[in-house]
Protein backbone atom coordinates (compact mmCIF):
# COMPACT_ATOMS: atom_id res chain seq x y z
CA UNK A 1 0.00 0.00 0.00
CA UNK A 2 1.15 3.58 -1.05
CA UNK A 3 0.56 6.63 1.43
CA UNK A 4 -1.29 9.15 0.58
CA UNK A 5 -4.01 6.76 -0.12
CA UNK A 6 -5.30 6.75 -3.86
CA UNK A 7 -8.50 7.84 -3.91
CA UNK A 8 -9.23 3.97 -5.41
CA UNK A 9 -8.03 2.18 -2.44
CA UNK A 10 -10.06 4.70 -0.59
CA UNK A 11 -12.87 3.26 -2.36
CA UNK A 12 -11.87 -0.54 -2.48
CA UNK A 13 -12.24 -0.12 1.16
CA UNK A 14 -15.46 1.55 1.69
CA UNK A 15 -16.67 -1.12 -0.40
CA UNK A 16 -16.09 -3.10 1.84
CA UNK A 17 -17.87 -1.47 4.34
CA UNK A 18 -21.25 -1.65 2.35
CA UNK A 19 -21.15 -5.46 2.06
CA UNK A 20 -22.95 -7.17 4.82
CA UNK A 21 -21.31 -9.96 6.54
CA UNK A 22 -21.90 -13.69 4.53
CA UNK A 23 -24.94 -15.22 6.86
CA UNK A 24 -21.95 -18.69 7.06
CA UNK A 25 -18.87 -16.38 8.32
CA UNK A 26 -21.45 -14.42 11.24
CA UNK A 27 -22.74 -18.01 12.40
CA UNK A 28 -18.90 -19.87 12.18
CA UNK A 29 -17.44 -17.66 14.91
CA UNK A 30 -16.40 -21.15 17.00
CA UNK A 31 -14.61 -22.97 14.42
CA UNK A 32 -11.85 -25.61 14.39
CA UNK A 33 -8.07 -24.53 14.51
CA UNK A 34 -6.78 -22.56 11.82
CA UNK A 35 -3.24 -23.94 11.60
CA UNK A 36 -4.93 -27.80 11.74
CA UNK A 37 -7.21 -26.21 8.95
CA UNK A 38 -4.86 -25.14 6.39
CA UNK A 39 -2.05 -27.73 7.18
CA UNK A 40 -5.11 -30.28 5.89
CA UNK A 41 -6.36 -28.21 3.13
CA UNK A 42 -2.50 -26.36 1.64
CA UNK A 43 -3.21 -23.55 -0.31
CA UNK A 44 -4.13 -22.73 -4.13
CA UNK A 45 -1.60 -20.07 -5.05
CA UNK A 46 -0.51 -20.29 -8.76
CA UNK A 47 -3.08 -17.43 -9.69
CA UNK A 48 -1.08 -15.12 -7.04
CA UNK A 49 0.80 -11.99 -8.81
CA UNK A 50 3.79 -10.23 -8.34
CA UNK A 51 3.58 -6.47 -7.92
CA UNK A 52 7.02 -5.35 -9.78
CA UNK A 53 7.92 -1.99 -8.05
CA UNK A 54 10.63 -1.33 -5.88
CA UNK A 55 10.23 -0.25 -2.46
CA UNK A 56 10.71 3.54 -2.13
CA UNK A 57 13.30 4.84 0.40
CA UNK A 58 12.71 6.33 3.55
CA UNK A 59 14.18 9.98 4.53
CA UNK A 60 17.21 9.55 6.74
CA UNK A 61 16.58 9.71 10.42
CA UNK A 62 13.05 8.60 10.21
CA UNK A 63 13.25 4.74 8.84
CA UNK A 64 15.59 2.39 7.31
CA UNK A 65 15.07 0.15 5.05
CA UNK A 66 16.29 -3.51 6.12
CA UNK A 67 15.24 -6.50 4.51
CA UNK A 68 13.74 -9.85 6.59
CA UNK A 69 14.27 -13.54 5.98
CA UNK A 70 11.06 -15.20 4.97
CA UNK A 71 10.16 -17.89 3.07
CA UNK A 72 9.91 -16.79 -0.21
CA UNK A 73 13.58 -15.03 0.99
CA UNK A 74 14.32 -11.48 1.43
CA UNK A 75 11.49 -9.51 1.81
CA UNK A 76 11.94 -5.71 2.39
CA UNK A 77 11.03 -4.06 5.54
CA UNK A 78 10.77 -0.06 7.23
CA UNK A 79 12.25 -0.15 10.51
CA UNK A 80 12.17 3.06 13.32
CA UNK A 81 15.88 3.78 13.85
CA UNK A 82 18.06 2.45 16.94
CA UNK A 83 17.16 4.39 20.08
CA UNK A 84 19.77 6.70 21.26
CA UNK A 85 19.03 5.69 24.82
CA UNK A 86 20.30 2.27 25.77
CA UNK A 87 17.89 -0.67 26.82
CA UNK A 88 14.96 -2.61 25.50
CA UNK A 89 11.87 -1.18 24.07
CA UNK A 90 8.25 -2.66 23.09
CA UNK A 91 8.39 -3.16 19.56
CA UNK A 92 5.32 -3.78 16.62
CA UNK A 93 4.91 -5.05 13.62
CA UNK A 94 2.71 -2.61 11.85
CA UNK A 95 0.37 -3.77 8.74
CA UNK A 96 -0.91 -1.59 6.23
CA UNK A 97 -4.07 -1.18 4.44
CA UNK A 98 -5.16 -1.63 0.73
CA UNK A 99 -2.60 -3.52 -0.94
CA UNK A 100 -0.80 -5.09 2.16
CA UNK A 101 1.33 -7.00 0.56
CA UNK A 102 3.54 -3.42 -0.66
CA UNK A 103 4.90 -0.73 1.05
CA UNK A 104 5.29 2.85 0.17
CA UNK A 105 5.30 6.37 1.89
CA UNK A 106 4.78 5.84 5.39
CA UNK A 107 6.65 8.30 7.08
CA UNK A 108 4.88 11.91 5.38
CA UNK A 109 2.51 13.82 7.51
CA UNK A 110 -0.83 12.70 7.11
CA UNK A 111 -4.30 14.31 7.92
CA UNK A 112 -5.79 13.19 11.45
CA UNK A 113 -9.13 12.29 10.24
CA UNK A 114 -6.83 9.87 8.15
CA UNK A 115 -3.64 9.26 8.90
CA UNK A 116 -3.12 5.31 8.29
CA UNK A 117 1.12 6.15 9.21
CA UNK A 118 1.12 4.66 12.47
CA UNK A 119 3.14 7.33 13.00
CA UNK A 120 1.70 7.98 16.72
CA UNK A 121 3.04 4.41 17.70
CA UNK A 122 7.06 5.69 16.61
CA UNK A 123 6.20 8.78 18.11
CA UNK A 124 5.90 7.33 21.57
CA UNK A 125 9.03 5.86 21.66
CA UNK A 126 7.87 2.34 20.37
CA UNK A 127 10.02 0.41 17.85
CA UNK A 128 7.82 -0.10 14.28
CA UNK A 129 8.45 -2.04 11.74
CA UNK A 130 6.55 -1.88 8.26
CA UNK A 131 7.01 -5.13 6.45
CA UNK A 132 6.14 -5.84 2.88
CA UNK A 133 5.01 -9.30 2.20
CA UNK A 134 5.45 -11.85 -0.33
CA UNK A 135 4.92 -10.98 -4.05
CA UNK A 136 4.93 -6.92 -2.99
CA UNK A 137 7.14 -4.53 -4.63
CA UNK A 138 9.73 -6.66 -6.00
CA UNK A 139 9.71 -9.27 -3.27
CA UNK A 140 10.37 -12.83 -4.49
CA UNK A 141 7.14 -15.29 -4.21
CA UNK A 142 3.63 -13.90 -5.22
CA UNK A 143 0.51 -12.49 -3.51
CA UNK A 144 -1.23 -15.41 -1.75
CA UNK A 145 -3.53 -12.98 -0.16
CA UNK A 146 -3.98 -13.82 3.93
CA UNK A 147 -2.43 -16.73 3.23
CA UNK A 148 1.23 -17.72 3.45
CA UNK A 149 1.36 -13.69 4.09
CA UNK A 150 0.68 -14.99 7.93
CA UNK A 151 4.02 -16.38 8.06
CA UNK A 152 6.04 -13.54 6.76
CA UNK A 153 4.15 -11.41 9.61
CA UNK A 154 5.71 -14.36 12.02
CA UNK A 155 9.08 -13.82 10.13
CA UNK A 156 8.84 -10.21 10.81
CA UNK A 157 8.28 -10.84 14.38
CA UNK A 158 11.63 -13.22 14.54
CA UNK A 159 13.56 -10.31 12.87
CA UNK A 160 12.62 -7.84 15.72
CA UNK A 161 13.42 -10.43 18.55
CA UNK A 162 16.50 -10.69 17.75
CA UNK A 163 17.57 -7.10 17.23
CA UNK A 164 19.40 -6.12 20.59
CA UNK A 165 17.18 -2.73 21.54
CA UNK A 166 13.83 -4.77 21.58
CA UNK A 167 12.54 -6.94 24.29
CA UNK A 168 11.61 -9.62 23.01
CA UNK A 169 8.60 -10.36 25.33
CA UNK A 170 7.07 -7.06 24.21
CA UNK A 171 6.57 -7.49 20.58
CA UNK A 172 2.95 -6.31 19.58
CA UNK A 173 0.98 -6.50 16.29
CA UNK A 174 -1.37 -4.34 14.49
CA UNK A 175 -2.79 -3.46 11.58
CA UNK A 176 -5.37 -1.19 9.09
CA UNK A 177 -8.37 -2.41 6.73
CA UNK A 178 -6.34 -5.14 4.89
CA UNK A 179 -4.08 -5.66 7.25
CA UNK A 180 -6.58 -5.45 10.29
CA UNK A 181 -7.84 -8.71 8.47
CA UNK A 182 -4.41 -10.24 8.30
CA UNK A 183 -3.82 -9.38 12.05
CA UNK A 184 -6.87 -11.40 12.72
CA UNK A 185 -5.59 -14.40 10.90
CA UNK A 186 -2.10 -14.11 12.42
CA UNK A 187 -3.30 -14.27 15.78
CA UNK A 188 -5.31 -17.03 14.71
CA UNK A 189 -2.60 -18.75 13.89
CA UNK A 190 -0.11 -18.33 16.33
CA UNK A 191 0.81 -16.90 19.59
CA UNK A 192 4.18 -15.41 19.87
CA UNK A 193 2.59 -11.65 20.03
CA UNK A 194 1.85 -9.64 23.74
CA UNK A 195 -1.15 -8.15 21.85
CA UNK A 196 -2.96 -7.61 18.60
CA UNK A 197 -4.43 -4.68 17.60
CA UNK A 198 -6.61 -5.03 14.17
CA UNK A 199 -8.42 -2.15 12.84
CA UNK A 200 -11.32 -2.10 10.33
CA UNK A 201 -10.55 -6.08 9.60
CA UNK A 202 -13.83 -7.72 7.35
CA UNK A 203 -15.51 -11.10 8.60
CA UNK A 204 -15.02 -12.74 5.08
CA UNK A 205 -12.69 -11.96 2.51
CA UNK A 206 -15.35 -12.61 -0.17
CA UNK A 207 -16.72 -9.36 0.85
CA UNK A 208 -13.73 -7.51 -0.91
CA UNK A 209 -15.61 -8.09 -3.99
CA UNK A 210 -12.60 -9.90 -5.78
CA UNK A 211 -9.84 -7.66 -4.43
CA UNK A 212 -6.76 -8.59 -2.35
CA UNK A 213 -7.15 -12.36 -3.26
CA UNK A 214 -5.98 -14.48 -5.88
CA UNK A 215 -9.43 -14.85 -8.40
CA UNK A 216 -11.38 -18.48 -8.66
CA UNK A 217 -10.69 -19.97 -5.11
CA UNK A 218 -12.66 -22.32 -4.11
CA UNK A 219 -15.56 -21.63 -1.26
CA UNK A 220 -12.99 -23.28 0.76
CA UNK A 221 -10.28 -21.57 0.28
CA UNK A 222 -11.85 -18.05 0.92
CA UNK A 223 -13.22 -19.30 4.09
CA UNK A 224 -9.42 -20.35 5.38
CA UNK A 225 -8.78 -16.70 4.62
CA UNK A 226 -11.55 -15.30 6.63
CA UNK A 227 -11.36 -14.53 10.34
CA UNK A 228 -15.33 -15.06 11.20
CA UNK A 229 -14.79 -18.74 11.10
CA UNK A 230 -11.75 -19.27 13.51
CA UNK A 231 -12.41 -16.83 16.54
CA UNK A 232 -11.63 -19.86 18.59
CA UNK A 233 -8.53 -20.40 17.15
CA UNK A 234 -7.20 -16.56 18.54
CA UNK A 235 -4.25 -17.51 20.58
CA UNK A 236 -3.37 -14.27 21.63
CA UNK A 237 -4.87 -10.88 23.58
CA UNK A 238 -6.79 -9.41 20.23
CA UNK A 239 -8.14 -5.99 20.65
CA UNK A 240 -10.69 -5.48 17.12
CA UNK A 241 -11.54 -1.32 16.94
CA UNK A 242 -13.37 0.21 14.36
CA UNK A 243 -15.71 3.37 13.40
CA UNK A 244 -19.37 3.78 14.02
CA UNK A 245 -19.97 4.66 11.19
CA UNK A 246 -18.53 4.59 6.89
CA UNK A 247 -16.78 1.76 8.50
CA UNK A 248 -17.13 -2.37 8.43
CA UNK A 249 -18.79 -2.26 11.54
CA UNK A 250 -21.20 -4.38 10.69
CA UNK A 251 -18.98 -6.82 10.36
CA UNK A 252 -16.78 -6.22 13.66
CA UNK A 253 -20.31 -6.42 15.01
CA UNK A 254 -21.35 -10.06 13.69
CA UNK A 255 -17.72 -10.81 14.94
CA UNK A 256 -18.27 -9.89 18.44
CA UNK A 257 -21.78 -11.85 18.37
CA UNK A 258 -20.18 -14.90 17.17
CA UNK A 259 -17.08 -14.71 19.49
CA UNK A 260 -16.87 -16.73 22.31
CA UNK A 261 -13.15 -16.45 23.03
CA UNK A 262 -12.38 -14.72 26.02
CA UNK A 263 -9.01 -13.60 24.58
CA UNK A 264 -11.03 -11.53 21.45
CA UNK A 265 -12.17 -7.89 22.34
CA UNK A 266 -14.73 -5.58 20.23
CA UNK A 267 -15.00 -1.90 19.57
CA UNK A 268 -16.67 -0.03 17.80
CA UNK A 269 -15.50 3.87 18.18
CA UNK A 270 -18.00 6.97 18.93
CA UNK A 271 -18.12 9.41 16.48
CA UNK A 272 -15.09 7.97 13.92
CA UNK A 273 -14.94 5.93 10.59
CA UNK A 274 -13.00 3.34 9.22
CA UNK A 275 -9.95 6.36 9.23
CA UNK A 276 -10.52 8.22 11.44
CA UNK A 277 -10.78 5.74 14.06
CA UNK A 278 -6.62 5.75 13.53
CA UNK A 279 -5.17 8.74 14.97
CA UNK A 280 -6.81 8.88 18.19
CA UNK A 281 -7.14 5.33 19.06
CA UNK A 282 -3.62 4.49 18.19
CA UNK A 283 -2.45 7.00 20.43
CA UNK A 284 -4.09 5.22 23.34
CA UNK A 285 -2.87 1.95 22.40
CA UNK A 286 1.05 3.24 22.23
CA UNK A 287 0.48 5.00 26.33
CA UNK A 288 -0.87 1.44 27.16
CA UNK A 289 1.93 -0.19 25.17
CA UNK A 290 4.80 1.91 27.20
CA UNK A 291 2.99 0.95 30.31
CA UNK A 292 2.61 -2.84 29.50
CA UNK A 293 5.29 -3.76 31.85
CA UNK A 294 4.41 -6.71 33.27
CA UNK A 295 5.47 -10.04 33.16
CA UNK A 296 1.91 -10.55 31.18
CA UNK A 297 -0.02 -8.08 29.15
CA UNK A 298 -2.68 -6.19 31.29
CA UNK A 299 -3.20 -4.35 28.30
CA UNK A 300 -7.09 -3.35 28.33
CA UNK A 301 -9.76 -0.80 26.82
CA UNK A 302 -12.93 0.72 28.94
CA UNK A 303 -15.67 1.89 27.11
CA UNK A 304 -15.05 5.54 28.51
CA UNK A 305 -11.69 5.92 27.77
CA UNK A 306 -12.92 5.18 24.06
CA UNK A 307 -15.52 7.42 24.40
CA UNK A 308 -13.68 10.47 25.17
CA UNK A 309 -11.20 10.06 22.20
CA UNK A 310 -12.82 12.22 19.79
CA UNK A 311 -15.72 14.71 21.01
Amino acid sequence: MRLPLLPLLLFAALAACSRAPTANAASAGDGADLAAARTAAPAETARGTQEGSPVPAPPPGVLELVHYRAEPGELAAYLTPRPAQPGKRPAIVWLTGGDSNTLGDVWTPQPRGNDQSAAALREAGVVVMYPSLRGGNDNPGVREGFYGEVRDVLAAADYLAKLDYVDPQRIYLGGHSTGGTLALLVAQSDARFRAVFAFGPIADVANYGGRFVPPGLSEEQLRLRSPAYWLASIRSPVFAFEGDHDANTDDLEAMRRANRNPLAHWYAVPRTNHFSVLAPTSELIARKILADTGERSAIAFEPAELDALVR
